[in-house]
């Protein structure tokens, strides 16, 4: 307070609030000229130290001024009209703003229930455009569009498909880009050819070939081994059959290539020889080509990406194969298996000719060069409105060995038009995607993934924890009998609903109406195999991917290897629109239609719901199961060979690391109830957690480079789980190559990763599960 020299002012203080340090602060008003009649002559110092008599006093003066009353009257009104209005702002706001909701809590149930604020689009709105937008009589243009007579990986052809793709993309006001990177690759001879001689009969000349086989001559004596399945390489040893050093003649189908390759490696083959079943429209001439690298990507830069001018030490990946393979016509395989001695072919191998003995002498040569390609990956994306940084991928192979169309043409097609019907919908309908869609054409598949992989190895650091699902679009259709799914368990729920979800063209039926007459897992689900676009996205990077076909009955494609949705024209030059519509009824762009809704649905609602609709739960019964699996083999060690395996090997902290998951995994569950949902940020947390299970299940023990499919569950190599059950069956049978102190590692690392996993589902560091 401050007192004045001279005549003392007539204030009155009142005392309103405390500031910071815990004084009065004051604000001082002039009182009008009858109240300075009033206090006479008391200062400053009489209004500080006035008696209890005065203050009414003064009070009743102010409230008997009409002046006063009027300003008193006026102020108050002011304060609640302002007070008003920003209530009114305020609430606006809130309902204008993008707000966080629980999609579902439970991602099994039948019906979806919203909790919180309403998304800004309906649901059931949000279906029923993009049903509106796809129709069958979109796509035979398309087909016509994109289709080529040969468009090989960095050939003119595929630049001038990537040109159509990305122009398409810029019509559809889509943000677009190229991704280049130059790849090695392996061609055929550009003079000469890849040759084989079966005894002292003519030389055979094959045109097809297979990329990445080791190259030079050998000779051997042929063996026929059925489809070269590791089963089928074991009947034969069972039969004391000598494989070492021969060349194995197997047909294709029901394993991939590479996985023939190195079945045969393993067992000592020199060479293998694979030629197309005649079944399903292949001719005797028919020229069969594909790769056999048992991974995906550059081979010759494993873990990182192939950019130009890049100082990367010379480095070969572990999946090339160090024997010969070269792909014959089924003419020529006849006329060498009719000749064949030896043992008659085991039951259930069909066929009247003998399994080869060791006088049926055949000389492989193999000439392949090796080149370097410039590929492009084009890129066009729609932007989302509240998490814009996340994103859904959605991709499909560009490039064939021949026409390729339903290798290529139809995803390249179902692509486009999936990127025009949901841009139609953000820009004329109103529909405001949560996250972000970016629409992906590769180049390159028919190498193994080559264009998809090296985009994920160069920007691994870009894609971590942004990209939370990838939807390939290869090979969507290839018959029509069958409808299956591939893809990683944290999508199982999202799968399912969608089948119920989307109808049939002009029927009141659903997919799941259609094609699930039993049990979705058993009529629907098949395992993803390495071979599969989709597969390294979810084995490498940890990103959960889906991949889906429409399939025939052709027992080639679903006999003992249903995860594999093989086509047999795939690889062939008889890849062409008119041999997809005799095996579909000439049902294509039907059935084209019905996989872009089937696409764009799964994507829709990953991109339109608040919580990503991912089901945790799913990891949790399958570790569970794994871990009972193990500790039966474990038990069984241990009582048939306790000294590789003493009793000291707990399964104690492995069952924890599993009940940790679990618990993780459930604590979610009521993390989502409990929490309040409308908060974006809060949102985004519960989102990040679901994101980084998949990632999580990738080993932090091995590299990438040795390792790419880190994937403990989904992955190959040693530090999987299925690899720690196979060496538990090695010891079991005291196998001289099983290793009793490599088990342990691999025991202990399975179970951090399992433990690590776990941690990061539960949250934040002081919500972990300490009991381990």
């Amino acid at each position: 307070n401050h007192q004045f020299n001279g005549e003392p002012h007539s204030y009155t203080r009142f005392n309103l609030t405390q500031n910071m340090e815990g004084d009065n602060s004051q604000v001082e008003m002039k009182l009008s000229s009858d109240m300075d009649e009033e206090v006479g002559e008391n200062g400053v110092g009489d209004n500080r130290n006035h008696n209890s008599n005065r203050k009414p006093y003064v009070a009743q003066k102010l409230g008997r001024t009409p002046k006063n009353l009027f300003f008193m009257a006026a102020a108050t009104l002011l304060i609640f009209i302002i007070g008003y209005l920003i209530g009114y702002l305020v609430h606006r706001k809130k309902d204008l703003a993008p707000t966080c909701a629980a999609s579902v809590v439970r991602f099994d149930e039948a019906v979806a229930h919203e909790t919180g604020a309403a998304p800004l689009m309906d649901w059931n709105d949000v279906k029923k455009l993009l049903a509106q937008k796809v129709t069958a009589a979109n796509f035979e243009p398309l087909f016509r569009e994109f289709s080529s007579a040969n468009h090989r990986a960095g050939s003119p052809d595929d630049d001038a498909l990537a040109n159509k793709v990305i122009k398409k993309f810029k019509e559809y006001g889509m943000k677009s880009w190229t991704d280049e990177h130059f790849v090695k690759v392996q061609d055929c001879p550009a003079s000469g050819s890849n040759r084989v001689v079966f005894k002292n009969g003519s030389a055979m000349r094959p045109e097809g070939f297979l990329s990445y086989s080791a190259t030079g001559e050998v000779t051997g004596a042929a063996l026929y081994a059925y489809y070269g399945q590791d089963s089928d390489l074991m009947l034969l040893r069972d039969k004391s059959i000598n494989l070492t050093g021969r060349v194995m003649l197997v047909r294709a189908g029901r394993i991939s290539l590479a996985e023939k390759v190195a079945n045969a490696a393993k067992m000592g083959a020199a060479a293998v020889l694979i030629y197309p079943d005649t079944d399903y429209s292949i001719l005797d001439t028919t020229q069969l080509f594909g790769h056999v690298h048992m991974g995906s990507g550059d081979p010759y830069t494993p873990g990182f990406p192939s950019f130009n001018h890049t100082q990367f030490p010379p480095v070969q990946s572990s999946g090339l194969p160090k024997i010969l393979a070269q792909t014959i016509t089924a003419g020529m395989a006849i006329g060498i298996l009719r000749q064949l001695g030896g043992q008659d072919v085991p039951t259930g191998w069909g066929g009247l000719h003998k399994l080869g003995e060791e006088s049926d002498l055949i000389t492989v040569e193999v000439n392949n060069i090796l080149t370097e390609k410039k590929i492009n990956n084009v890129f066009g994306v729609i932007k989302g409105f509240v998490d814009a940084d996340r994103y859904v991928v959605i991709g499909a192979q560009r490039d064939a060995w021949g026409p390729g169309f339903a290798a290529s043409t139809v995803g390249t097609s179902v692509l486009v038009e999936l990127a025009r019907s949901i841009s139609d919908m953000v820009k004329n309908d109103g529909f405001k995607p949560r996250r972000s869609i970016v629409f992906a054409s590769w180049s390159a598949g028919e190498y193994g993934s080559v264009g998809a992989t090296e985009w994920l190895e160069g920007y691994v650091s870009s894609l971590s924890m942004k990209a939370f699902s990838y939807i390939n679009l290869d090979g969507v259709i290839t018959g029509q009998k069958r409808f299956k799914v591939a893809a990683s368990p944290l999508m199982h729920s999202l799968i399912a609903s969608t089948l119920n979800e989307v109808n049939l063209p002009n029927t009141a039926g659903t997919l799941a109406s259609q094609f699930v007459k039993g049990s979705f897992e058993s009529d629907v689900l098949v395992p993803m195999k390495l071979d599969n676009a989709a597969y390294p996205f979810l084995a490498f990077s940890g990103i959960p991917s889906v991949s889906f076909g429409f399939t025939s009955d052709n027992p080639v494609t679903n006999n003992h290897s249903p995860g594999n949705l093989y086509y047999p024209l795939f690889g062939t030059k008889l890849d062409t629109w008119e041999k997809l519509n005799l095996a579909t009824g000439s049902q294509v762009p039907q059935l084209a239609e019905m996989a872009t809704r089937f696409a764009g649905h799964m994507a829709l609602r990953l991109v339109h719901d608040h919580l990503l609709r991912m089901d945790v739960m799913k990891y949790d019964k399958i570790i569970r199961l794994r871990v009972a699996q193990i500790n039966m083999k474990v038990n069984a060690v241990q009582r048939m060979q306790p000294k590789l395996l003493p009793k000291d090997l707990t399964m104690q902290w492995l069952f924890s690391a599993s009940g940790s998951y679990s618990r993780a995994s459930r604590n979610l569950v009521a993390d989502i109830q409990n929490s309040d949902l409308e908060d974006i940020e809060m949102c985004r947390i519960i989102n990040d957690r679901i994101m980084a299970v998949e990632r999580n299940l990738l080993s932090p023990f091995v590299s990438p480079r040795e390792n790419p499919f880190r994937h403990i569950l989904a992955g190959s190599g040693s530090h999987s789980v299925a690899a720690l059950s196979d060496h538990l069956e090695a010891l079991r049978i005291d196998n001289p190559e099983a290793d009793a102190d490599l088990f342990r590692n691999q025991f202990a690392l399975a179970t951090w990763t399992i433990q690590g996993c776990a941690n990061s589902l539960a949250g934040d560091v002081w919500s972990l599960d300490n009991e381990i």
